[in-house]
């Protein structure tokens, strides 16, 4: 079988006839991801005992590989295989965004792209994809008995990975990306009272780590922010707290090769303590904060640090173990103060521990607090719709915790 093959100019692509017959023709088309060159093939028909310089054959992928250029100079991006699926792609997505997502919103992605978008379309083709596919996802997850806020997300991760299939080059009709996402679930969380949390207080009085459960209250800080509280960030003679890390545990790269690491951003400040548990910076900027102790706070944190259990990473509550408390475990404390204090969200639920900050925040606020300050104080949480931000100096914030004592003092 002869082979024909000319050179053509660098850039214009290049023809040649494979080994089995069939014409061939090449173009780079940018680079991928990880930085390598992107070829894009079109074939076409074989000949059969040789061909010539006007092949019909020939003539054909010529033509071939001038629409796709053409397809390229119009959508302005590299075309890739068109045989890739969902399954394929989110595994590539995964990967890319390991190293641009922070730990925990990348694992919110994976649990949805693993027990949800995969199960239900992943076997189709990107470019064959309908606005049926779309609304198969969310009508899966309604079946099983997922609230609608769980399928909002899940459209959020879906949608975000076929916009970056778009970008690297991939067809993905654009239509699919107008469906309308499911309707957000009313958030129910809300504060407790000062009667509630009063008795939720005096329950946790009687843990040598009690002072854990009044710091949620009183100061208004998140569960990751109180696990990954170290005593080098309490100043008990000035009676500040220092908010500059959270505790959370950052999935491997790989379970079965732990040697490989952890899933970390590039450049994200970190501290490992054992196993998967790392200490991370805030998410803003304004989650760094300093948070002022009312006397009796510094007091109840005096009385803890004679007592609390040694460890090597200098957590101030650690478990009686001396490790990192596991987040469960922590929220089931809280469920079960509660369950001794008689004390329960009006739906029939235990509270959040985030629904702490809520009660933090409503307790200033009902002492007449000025917003900007709890906003502040808080770490610009979203208890807050106000966007207002300004420096609050040292006095008024411990104003503001005092007054949220004096709200529980009254009672």
């Amino acid at each position: 079988m002869g082979t024909c093959k000319t050179r053509r100019e660098y850039g214009t692509g290049s023809v040649f006839q494979r080994a089995d017959g069939r014409w061939a023709a090449t173009i780079e088309a940018g680079y991928t991801a990880s930085g390598s060159r992107r070829r894009v093939t079109v074939t076409s028909k074989g000949c059969v005992g040789g061909c010539s310089a006007k092949c019909a054959h020939r003539a054909e992928i010529k033509a071939k590989l001038k629409e796709r250029q053409r397809q390229i100079a119009a959508e302005g991006l590299p075309t890739v295989s068109a045989r890739a699926t969902v399954k394929s792609w989110s595994d590539s997505w995964l990967e890319m965004t390991r190293l641009t997502l922070r730990p925990r919103p990348w694992a919110t992605n994976r649990s949805a792209v693993r027990q949800w978008i995969v199960p239900t379309i992943g076997h189709r083709r990107l470019d064959q994809l309908a606005p049926a596919d779309i609304r198969a996802v969310a009508e899966a997850q309604r079946a099983a008995g997922r609230s609608s806020s769980t399928a909002q997300r899940t459209h959020v991760t879906l949608t975000g990975m076929l916009r970056a299939a778009i970008l690297e080059g991939h067809q993905v009709p654009r239509r699919v990306l107008d469906v309308a996402a499911p309707a957000k679930a009313v958030n129910d969380r809300t504060s407790m009272t000062v009667v509630e949390s009063v008795a939720v207080l005096h329950a946790a009085s009687f843990l040598p780590h009690g002072s854990r459960w009044a710091i949620a209250v009183f100061g208004g800080m998140r569960q990751g922010e109180c696990l990954g509280l170290l005593w080098e960030n309490v100043d008990l003679d000035a009676g500040t707290i220092t908010v500059q890390w959270e505790l959370q545990q950052v999935p491997y790269i790989d379970r079965n090769d732990k040697s490989l690491g952890f899933r970390l951003p590039e450049g994200l400040p970190n501290r490992h303590l054992v196993d998967s548990f790392h200490l991370l910076p805030p998410k803003t900027k304004r989650g760094f904060r300093v948070v002022p102790l009312v006397p009796a706070m510094v007091e109840a944190l005096r009385d803890w640090k004679e007592i609390a259990p040694p460890n090597p990473y200098g957590l101030v509550w650690p478990t009686a173990g001396g490790r990192p408390a596991n987040e469960k475990h922590d929220r089931e404390e809280w469920q079960a103060l509660q369950g001794t204090a008689c004390v329960g969200h009006p739906g029939g639920r235990y509270y959040h521990p985030h629904e702490a900050r809520h009660t933090t925040a409503t307790a200033m606020l009902e002492a007449g607090v000025d917003p900007k300050i709890v906003t502040d104080l808080l770490g610009h949480s979203s208890i807050l719709t106000s966007n207002l931000y300004q420096h609050t100096s040292q006095s008024q914030a411990l104003l503001a915790m005092e007054a949220v004592a004096g709200r529980y003092s009254g009672q």
